[in-house]
């Protein structure tokens, strides 16, 4: 196994993540004076469900070079392809291989902002809690202690992957194509710059020069000093596109591209597929994969249906359930047809 893959594709957990050199000069951005924020390495109890489909996740060379690629540079890896060719769960194959904890998810629509993003701000909180303040009896003399102003601030999923943690946290933005047109050119500057600033805090540096607020995933709270929010260690970033639309060639440029192939007619990976998430379905798949194929030929199908397919079959032994060509009407519908109106 060639020692500059950090990424190997092999499923079992490893430390290679610690053999990662630094970054190239202009993608450093870490700061030994930043307290480091920590976190658990090893995927929480709440993501245990996606471990199956991490661990059988079926990385072929030019995936476990394009992932590569991107950790080495600090750079997006931007992922394209058919719905169900796995470029969701690839985040999670790496989290789980390189033990980088649970990953922190964005999914992204026509109406997601950056500011989504990155951090939520109670302004109705810190107004109700300042009203309280001035009508609270004090001794006279004694000014009312200074509100905690991390109380009203949480960092998103993209905010929580830029803290300062000493390894990078990955981060998976889910279908960028459907975003607003302009929030691939509003997350250059986050990219570019590995962080961003917190105007709430920001403007009250002078009484709050450190706030400590509460990450997406709820583990250890993330230090910020004078408001801004800065990484030690550049995230893995995932970005997935369905290819419905075209990005600009300044974000493009500043990411690592990979187009996933569609494996709807591809027989020996359909059945490695199979064989790694339902292993012991053999005789059931063989059939499902001869129908599955035979449907691929005349529509569109993911493999995520042919999975469901095989369950399914390995579940009709009791009388009345359907044969193959009835689960064959009932799972392995084509995506590109709208179903009529009844």
């Amino acid at each position: 196994m060639s020692e500059w893959r950090i990424y190997r594709g092999v499923g079992d957990p490893h430390d290679g993540i610690d053999r990662l050199p630094d970054p190239p000069p202009w993608r450093d951005f870490g700061d030994e004076r930043d307290e480091v924020t920590p976190f658990v390495r090893e995927v929480p109890p709440q993501g245990r469900r996606r471990l199956p489909s991490a661990a059988a996740y079926q990385a072929d060379d030019s995936i476990v070079e394009a992932v590569n690629t991107a950790l080495y540079l600090r750079r997006p890896l931007l992922v394209t392809g058919d719905p169900g060719v796995g470029k969701s769960t690839l985040a999670d194959a790496v989290a789980s291989e390189l033990r980088l904890g649970g990953v922190l998810r964005w999914p992204v629509n026509s109406k997601t902002t950056l500011r989504d993003g990155l951090y939520l701000y109670d302004s109705l909180g810190r107004l109700e809690e300042a009203g309280v303040a001035r009508h609270r009896a004090r001794p006279e003399g004694h000014p009312a202690a200074p509100a905690d102003l991390g109380r009203f601030v949480s960092l998103g999923p993209l905010g929580t992957a830029l803290a300062p943690y000493a390894l990078p946290r990955v981060l998976l933005i889910d279908e960028i194509d459907k975003s607003d047109i302009d929030l691939p050119n509003d997350l250059l500057d986050v990219f570019e710059e590995g962080g961003f600033e917190i105007p709430e805090l920001a403007r009250a540096a002078d009484t709050h020069a450190t706030v400590t607020v509460r990450p997406a995933d709820g583990g250890a709270h993330v230090t910020v000093r004078n408001g801004t929010v800065r990484c030690r260690a550049f995230p893995f970033v995932v970005l997935t596109s369905n290819g419905e639309r075209e990005f600009p060639p300044a974000f493009l440029r500043r990411c690592v591209r990979l187009q996933l192939p569609s494996v709807t007619t591809d027989e020996t990976r359909l059945r490695a597929i199979v064989r790694a998430h339902l292993p012991g379905a053999d005789e059931q798949a063989e059939a499902v994969i001869g129908l599955f194929l035979e449907r691929a030929a005349t529509g569109e199908l993911a493999t995520d249906q042919l999975l469901n397919a095989v369950y399914l079959m390995s579940r009709t032994v009791q009388e009345g359930a359907p044969d193959p060509d009835g689960i064959a009407r009932l799972v392995l519908q084509h995506l590109n047809v709208t179903a009529p109106v009844e």
